[in-house]
């Protein structure tokens, strides 16, 4: 065999592998590009939720709050201009079709609703039963009804009088008033405090519908430009809040701030690599790996969850740190082949001699991230499929693709020299501070011990990118509207509707003595416009017969300014009544009051029976103890506060994380123990990585940082970052020498990771700065610990063979 034929077996064979990773890459990208992405917080809600979590998850993802926008037009010339802009956008707003509901204080789109809520008025009074139209039920309510002709409001009762004596339709009204009503200037809702109108638009399309929220965003920003075109003078500022815009604004920053992170990264950790390589080609071939591992861990979360949460392309920036050490370890160590006096056996060398360790650290990396992948809530199992997944299509990519492209590794040498010499001298220097450094670690232990309690306490609060100034003008708009804050909600499930609707019945009836005694200022509940078969029934059979009501009204207006003849309109439409069928939701659907019935009424997932949220406005003497008690024994009923069961279901979500971590933390070492064999050369691999970790978030500790799950997320990265080093530094302890290349990879590795993770620290994204401010330092830390227990001179040359 010659020598050309020699060269030629030794190049590793490009057609094939070549042809399934590209292969591979386009169904990847096929799959993301059928793929949705959304940033609702859903998916950090727990997959299999008990009963309480299930309502309340159902309300993120559904109800009334998640589909809310809060308008706001401040400033401008006056008051009527704004209400003008008010009346234009309301009027856009309510003939795009994508609105249930827009209220801004107008009453004149209301007009249809009072004539269906007056025509239904005796199925629809919570009052109405015998005792009303006894005799003396009779007189009562109607000189109630006389009385009131003397207010203002008299002007509205009078025009009734005939039909309506005893006043139903005003009870009615007086139910669907909000208890904190915002003020009314110009025939529109204004802010008490500021130059501001206000409206209110509930979308028709779901909460986590986030393409559906944008479109309705977009319409309300068309509205106001349209509304504003032709004014003169000062224009009102459109100000818009809620939580559909927190949503659509979290993705688009999500999205925005990882294409960032990835384009600064990229060119950063490009200009480090040309500095070290000296060779576009080299830097080309080296970002092979992480935009397979990218587009790979993107794929394969998108096939397992049908959707990918923001977060986690996001999270994809963080690839970059330890994916690039992948092909920076085969580009420079294998350049070792040539020691073999053979072209094109570069690869086989690196192969035979350095793959194995990187194998390990791989698998080590995976085994960590696979705990991530069973945890019971969505978005951490993302974050566990997506690092699996792509750590090992990068690792793949690197032991099959770049041989094609770079089969003896990187020619140019740049500035490698320089990094050998320097981690040449880090790896002599540090193994003498071995015990100060042991020392810091035990007293980072011990700090971390004394705070244990309050160090792990950010909540899901601080995994938002929602920015401070946000909520505050969105706690300002929901003062002005005087709406519930929904904080506190009762929550009602049932088997069917009806069985729903007697629900909420009951508990409206527990609820008003609360709102009677001023413990609570009110309640919306859906029953006011739609109650159960059983109570219309029972309202419109206890409606006297035409001739018994004629005599019971002979004998109670008996004495008043109001004779029985006049009221025979009420006689009438009373026995009408009386034949009137059921309400039903179909009779409401299309009609002004249908949005009101939706936003509180919702059928449950997989045809689970239907549940019904009562908004509750608490006022200043509310007393949680009180209604809790009052709602007690009805076991459909569950009284939820929305911050406390947030607050649970983080903590539980942090117990898991934990839970995953250690179990992550368990099968490395379970499998580090299964390669090396050793009890000592185990010890030497752990210790570093311990001491990286308990140095890190003592760190954090001292600077009294609160920690939360993302931070969690980043020590897992530090750990599998820091298994490679620690694992190269172990063989390198076994073979007690090691060759400039292989120096120059480790620093050069380490470098681009810190640098990564640096950049991701200082990101806008509370979430993933979370990540870099733990993985920067954590992999620096890792790589000097580790240096620290290798008592081992590096040599000054390259040597072949069994470096490492």
């Amino acid at each position: 065999m010659g020598p050309a034929l020699a060269n030629h077996d030794l190049r590793p064979r490009r057609a094939l592998p070549l042809l399934i990773w590209l292969a591979a890459l386009a169904v990847c990208v096929w799959v993301i590009s059928r793929t949705p992405f959304t940033a609702d917080l859903s998916a950090f809600l727990p997959d299999h939720p008990n009963p309480r979590q299930q309502m309340l998850m159902e309300q993120l993802q559904g109800g009334v709050a998640s589909r809310s926008l809060l308008v706001g037009i401040e400033g401008g010339a006056d008051a009527a201009q704004r209400a003008q802009v008010s009346r234009a956008m309301a009027a856009q707003l309510r003939a795009s079709g994508q609105f249930d509901l827009v209220q801004n204080g107008e009453f004149s789109d209301w007009t249809a609703a009072g004539e269906w809520l007056f025509a239904h008025r005796y199925q629809l009074a919570a009052d109405v039963d015998a005792q009303r139209f006894s005799v003396d039920g009779l007189r009562d309510a109607v000189l109630d009804t006389l009385s009131m002709l003397g207010t203002p409001a008299g002007n509205a009762i009078r025009p009734l009088m005939e039909r309506d004596p005893t006043g139903e339709m005003q009870r009615i009204a007086e139910g669907l008033i909000p208890a904190t009503a915002p003020r009314t200037e110009s025939g529109v809702w204004v802010s008490r405090s500021a130059p501001r109108a206000i409206l209110l638009a509930t979308t028709r399309a779901a909460g986590s519908d986030l393409d559906a929220q944008a479109a309705a965003i977009s319409q309300v920003q068309s509205a106001y430009a349209e509304a504003t075109r032709n004014l003169k003078g000062a224009t009102p500022e459109l100000q818009l809040t809620g939580a559909p815009v927190f949503s659509v604004q979290s993705r688009d920053q999500i999205k925005a701030e990882a294409m960032k992170l990835a384009t600064v990264g990229a060119l950063v950790v490009g200009c480090l690599l040309l500095l070290a390589f000296a060779s576009p080609r080299a830097l080309a071939v080296s970002i092979l790996p992480v935009a397979t591992g990218v587009v790979g861990g993107t794929a394969a979360v998108a096939l397992v969850f049908g959707q990918v949460h923001g977060l986690t392309m996001g999270f994809g920036s963080t690839l970059i740190g330890e994916t690039i050490d992948y092909a920076i370890y085969y580009l420079i160590q294998a350049r070792q082949g040539r020691a073999e006096g053979v072209t094109g056996g570069g690869w086989r060398h690196w192969r035979n001699v350095h793959w194995p360790t990187v194998r390990l650290g791989v698998m080590t990396s995976v085994c960590g991230f696979s705990a991530l992948v069973f945890s019971g809530f969505p978005g951490l199992a993302q974050l566990g499929m997506f690092s699996v997944a792509g750590l090992i299509a990068a690792a793949l990519a690197t032991r099959y693709v770049l041989p094609v492209f770079a089969p003896d590794g990187a020619s140019g040498r740049g500035l490698r020299r320089h990094m050998a010499q320097l981690a040449g001298a880090v790896v002599r220097g540090l193994p003498r501070l071995r015990w100060p450094l042991l020392g810091l670690c035990l007293a980072a232990a011990a700090l971390l011990a004394w705070q244990h309690a309050s160090l792990w306490r950010a909540g899901l609060g601080a995994m938002s990118p929602v920015p401070t100034r946000a909520q505050e003008l969105d706690a300002q708009l929901r003062a002005d509207l005087g709406a519930s804050d929904a904080s506190t909600l009762v929550m009602v499930q049932g088997a069917d509707l009806q069985s729903t609707l007697e629900a909420v019945e009951g508990a409206s009836s527990r609820l008003q003595p609360l709102v009677d005694s001023g413990q609570l200022a009110g309640f919306d509940a859906v029953t006011r416009v739609l109650p159960s078969n059983s109570a219309q029934r029972a309202r419109t059979e206890s409606l006297p017969d035409a001739d018994t009501l004629r005599q019971r009204l002979g004998q109670a207006l008996n004495g008043l300014p109001l004779s029985a003849a006049r009221l025979e309109p009420f006689i009438t439409e009373t026995q009408a009544a009386r034949q009137m069928p059921p309400i039903l939701p179909a009779d409401l659907q299309d009609g002004p009051l249908g949005p009101m019935v939706r936003t509180m009424l919702m059928a449950r997932p997989n045809g689970e029976g239907y549940s019904a949220v009562i908004s509750l406005h608490t006022g200043e003497g509310f007393d949680a103890a009180r209604l809790k008690a009052a709602l007690s024994g009805l076991p459909s009923a569950q009284l939820i506060d929305v911050g406390d069961e947030l607050r649970a279901l983080y903590a539980h979500y942090l117990n898991e994380a934990f839970v995953q971590v250690l179990l992550g933390a368990l099968a490395v070492v379970v499998l580090l123990g299964l390669y090396l064999r050793s009890g000592r050369r185990l010890l030497t691999v752990c210790t570093p990585l311990v001491g990286a970790v308990l140095l890190t978030l003592g760190t954090f500790a001292a600077l009294d940082v609160p920690l939360g799950i993302l931070h969690l997320v980043g020590l897992l990265l530090v750990v599998a970052v820091g298994s490679n080093y620690a694992l190269f530094f172990d063989q390198l302890r076994e073979t007690g020498h090691a060759d400039e290349d292989t120096l120059a990879s480790l620093f050069l590795a380490n470098l681009t990771t810190v640098v990564s993770f640096s950049l991701i620290a200082i990101s806008e994204i509370p979430s993933l700065s979370a990540i870099g401010r733990v993985v920067a330092p954590g992999a620096l830390l890792a790589l000097l610990l580790s240096a620290a227990f290798v008592r081992a001179r590096p040599a000054k040359a390259p040597v072949d063979g069994g470096s490492l």
